[in-house]
C-alpha cells in the first residue's frame, strides 16, 4: 500500500474517532483511497498520528456505510462500486435533478443567475489547468447555486448526498479531458433553460447532462471488474 495522501483535519469538538471517521470517509469519497485498495490499520494509524483504535472503529463505521469491504484472512478494503450500485444512484439522482431544476425554474434570483453564469465561466478556465480538483470543485459550486435556488433545504442536502456518493468516480470522469466540451455545453443549456424559465429544455439537458456520466461511469466500472 502506498503512503496515503490525505492528512486529518482535527476537530475541537468531535472525539478523535469521528475525526479519523470524517477524514477516512472524505479520503474515499474523492478518490485518494481507491476502490479495491486496502486499509492498513498501522499504516493509517502512524499517517494520521493516532492509534490504531480510532482507526478500527471508524474502519467499522465505513463498513456499515458500504464504503469499507471487510475480507476473511485479508482485512478491509475500500470497497468497489458495482453497475448496479451506480444505476441506483444515478436513477434517484436524475429524478432529483430534473425535480431541482424545475423548481430553481420558478424560483432562481437574477443575482443567482449572473453567479450560476459567472460559476459556468470559471468552470470553462478551470477545465485549462488540468488541475482536477478545481475542476471538480467549480463544477460542485455550479450544481450548488442551481440547488438552493430551490428553497429546499431538504433536497439539497438528498442531492448532496448522492454527490458524495458518485464523487470519487466523477473525479475520474474529469480526468478525461475529452469530456470537457460535452461538460461546457452541458452547463451552457441548463444556464439558458433557467435564463429563459423553459422547464422542458431544462429537464432535458439536466437529464442528458446525467446519463452522459452515467455512461462513461459505466465503462470506468467495467474496466475495474475486468
Amino acid at each position: 500500500m502506498k503512503e496515503p495522501n490525505f492528512e486529518v483535519t482535527m476537530n475541537e469538538y468531535l472525539p478523535l474517532r469521528d475525526v479519523v471517521f470524517n477524514t477516512l470517509r472524505q479520503a474515499i469519497l474523492r478518490g485518494e483511497l481507491k476502490p479495491g485498495e486496502r486499509l492498513m490499520e498501522i499504516q493509517l494509524a502512524n499517517k494520521l498520528g493516532v492509534s490504531r483504535t480510532p482507526i478500527r472503529e471508524a474502519i467499522r463505521k465505513l463498513e456499515l456505510e458500504g464504503l469499507v469491504l471487510m475480507i476473511p484472512r485479508k482485512g478491509a478494503e475500500v470497497a468497489r462500486m458495482t453497475e448496479k450500485d451506480m444505476e441506483d444512484v444515478l436513477q434517484i439522482r436524475d429524478a432529483l435533478d430534473e425535480l431541482a431544476a424545475s423548481i430553481a425554474c420558478e424560483q432562481i434570483s437574477e443575482e443567482e443567475l449572473a453567479e450560476l453564469r459567472h460559476t459556468m465561466h470559471e468552470f470553462e478556465e478551470s477545465t485549462k489547468t488540468g488541475d482536477v480538483k478545481r475542476i471538480a470543485e467549480a463544477d460542485v459550486r455550479f450544481h450548488d447555486i442551481i440547488y438552493h435556488a430551490t428553497r429546499n433545504v431538504k433536497l439539497e442536502n438528498m442531492l448532496n448526498n448522492l454527490r458524495e456518493q458518485m464523487y470519487r468516480y466523477r473525479v475520474e470522469y474529469l480526468k478525461d479531458e475529452k469530456n470537457f466540451p460535452i461538460l461546457i455545453r452541458e452547463h451552457s443549456q441548463i444556464v439558458e433553460g433557467l435564463t429563459a424559465k423553459d422547464k422542458t429544455m431544462l429537464t432535458a439537458a439536466m437529464h442528458k447532462h446525467v446519463m452522459n456520466q452515467a455512461t462513461a461511469v459505466k465503462e470506468m466500472i467495467r474496466e475495474q471488474e475486468k
